[in-house]
């Protein structure tokens, strides 16, 4: 038992980050050249290093860059859509190991998916209260296609993901403190009240919550990633309302809606919003330093200039603030037809992922030893993962307006954060991959039915859904235990069985072409 206990705690956890580790890790450098929108980035990530604001490249520069020279760039500034985080981190690892390696390129983005499994783990720990729970998590996101993929490719979305999974885990640390000091505080109150002067009918406002901190600075470092960080914020931001409603009710205060609305949500948005609006100004350091980046003197432009009341405002900010309205204005008008979008509404069936990387050779070609040979690198999930726990997606739905099972709601508000927003933009040219950003949450949500089906969590569509997990447990024939663990671990091996199958076609090892043809489950995964 002791074995077992330790095992669980240490063993299989690290089995599982090693297993993570050697997926994205391995052959990191494969290809050695700038795939699908690592043209941007990658280029983009080594000027901001060198400048501190992104430039412009000659025509046709990838060739050349691909084979060493690096800097030929310009000084002349590039019209650039995302803030500079991500892109400073993947300028890290190319000054680590240099910019013509294509290791370096993607170093950043592999650690960023590693750390990731690492926190999924922890979250489902804390929210499951299971460490078998807590490992399966971290076992499907560390064998799943898409984030490997993404995790292997020097794109943004990947840090977009774990910074948006670290401020989830930040909000779920600040629920058990809010409600603990919360429940204190009011029975305080209560025992200090009298006849003349009775406990408030708002209770208390609380200030000192430094898991808020730490969720502002984890969901505005998101958005100095991409700007649908903010989705995550203002989600989060909501759903720290309604939990401290909830909370007022439950511990009898008589105003607990007012009290939530115009007595805490104040609070909780200057504990929140602020420092999330300063990391984003911090990310761009670089461009209010220099004098080079877009935009960064338009103010200083004939007539440009604001008038009026606003007239104060310093020329850099006004020019800031011209360059973000700029940016939005592309990202929400861009509709240019690409052959790998993907409709939002397609998204959790995995209708049409992105090829980010192909290249077919004959026989004596390239190495190719067959009539024809594959590279592709295809951000296609795990087919078992991903359309299992798009299942569960809708079975957690349906079960939040059953049951109210706050863990659901919870999970449902990382797809509501991560999700929901795109649903504005159907016509606008967005892509499979964006997915990466929501998919912990609907792992979260295939590792609550696991728990459900292997009686690891409560479940409230049971009679005994007011006693402990520990006495629903004991209710259940050992039999049924056993045959349900063992369905549930042969699902976990066939899905590494998928895995092993789909590796080379996510990391653009050469196959024959008859084996690349045989990973086209659908029409349009071509």
């Amino acid at each position: 038992m002791l074995a077992t206990s330790r095992w669980m705690n240490w063993g299989a956890p690290l089995a599982v980050v090693l297993l993570a580790a050697v997926l994205r890790l391995w052959n990191l450098g494969v290809p050695h050249a700038l795939v699908f929108d690592e043209t941007f980035y990658v280029k983009d990530a080594w000027t901001l290093f060198n400048n501190g604001y992104e430039s412009t490249w000659p025509a046709d520069a990838n060739p050349l860059f691909e084979s060493g020279h690096t800097n030929i760039f310009t000084a002349d500034p590039s019209f650039v859509v995302h803030p500079p985080l991500g892109k400073w981190l993947i300028a890290l690892g190319m000054n680590l190991l240099g910019p013509g390696n294509s290791w370096g390129w993607r170093l950043a983005t592999a650690v960023a998916g590693v750390l990731a499994v690492v926190l999924i783990m922890l979250i489902a720990r804390k929210l499951f209260q299971s460490r078998l729970l807590a490992v399966i998590a971290g076992f499907l996101f560390a064998i799943d296609g898409h984030a490997i993929v993404l995790s292997r490719v020097a794109l943004l979305d990947n840090f977009v993901m774990f910074f948006a999974l670290l401020g989830f885990g930040a909000v779920l640390m600040d629920r058990d403190w809010h409600a603990t000091r919360l429940a204190v505080r009011l029975a305080d109150r209560r025992a200090g009240a009298t006849a003349d002067t009775p406990a408030p009918g708002w209770g208390p406002a609380l200030w000192w919550r430094p898991w808020l901190l730490a969720a502002g600075l984890a969901f505005g470092l998101t958005s100095s990633v991409k700007w649908s960080g903010l989705y995550f914020l203002a989600a989060f931001g909501i759903y720290l309302v309604v939990v401290d409603a909830l909370a007022r009710r439950r511990n009898g205060v008589s105003f607990w809606l007012s009290a939530a609305i115009l007595k805490q949500a104040p609070v909780t948005f200057l504990l929140l919003v602020p420092i999330a609006v300063a990391t984003f100004l911090a990310s761009w350091t670089g461009w209010f330093v220099t004098r080079g980046g877009y935009y960064r003197d338009w103010s200083d432009g004939a007539g440009a200039a604001w008038t009026g009341p606003l007239a104060w405002v310093p020329h850099t900010l006004q020019s800031f603030w011209h360059y973000q309205a700029a940016a939005y204005t592309y990202h929400v008008g861009l509709a240019t037809p690409h052959p790998y979008q993907a409709n939002p509404l397609t998204w959790l069936f995995m209708i049409r992922p992105t090829s980010m990387y192909y290249q077919g050779s004959s026989d004596g070609e390239f190495g190719c030893q067959f009539q024809s040979c594959s590279e592709a690198i295809t951000s296609v999930g795990n087919p078992l993962i991903w359309w299992a726990a798009t299942a569960a997606l809708f079975y957690l739905v349906y079960r939040l307006a059953r049951y109210r099972e706050w863990r659901v709601g919870f999970i449902l508000m990382g797809m509501v954060a991560g999700y929901l927003p795109w649903l504005m933009y159907l016509n606008r040219t967005v892509f499979q991959f964006y997915t990466i950003a929501f998919e912990p949450y609907l792992l979260l949500g295939l590792t609550f039915v696991i728990g459900l089906l292997l009686h690891r969590i409560p479940d409230q569509a049971r009679p005994t859904r007011r006693r402990s997990a520990h006495s629903q447990l004991s209710e259940i024939d050992p039999r049924q235990r056993v045959n349900t663990l063992n369905v549930i671990v042969i699902y976990l091996a066939v899905a590494l069985l998928v895995t092993a199958f789909f590796f080379p076609v996510w990391t653009g090892m050469q196959t024959p072409f008859a084996f690349w043809q045989a990973h086209i489950w659908m029409p349009s995964w071509r």
